[in-house]
């Protein structure tokens, strides 16, 4: 999934989607870790989409600093 897809979604979904992720990633390394996966590049792919989406979320949650901080930055009121 692309960052831009991860952007478009709610916190509550981008929530749901994280812990989903993170299960996948827990049931393919045990199924590596048992037998040979068909395709042992999903478990690079799980673990950037979980990347990409920590981002988000930080991201989401930087903005919502800035929001509550008002317009004006410290640097700003100084001044």
């Amino acid at each position: 999934m692309k960052a831009s897809q991860f952007r478009e979604l709610a916190e509550e979904e981008l929530q749901q989607k994280h812990s989903d992720l993170m299960d996948d990633l827990f049931k393919l390394r045990i199924r590596h870790s048992v037998a040979k996966l068909e395709n042992p590049m999903k478990i690079r792919e799980v673990r950037r989409d979980i990347a990409r989406l920590k981002t988000v979320m930080r991201e989401h949650q930087i903005g919502k600093k800035e929001k509550m901080a008002g317009e004006e930055t410290p640097t700003e009121a100084k001044k």
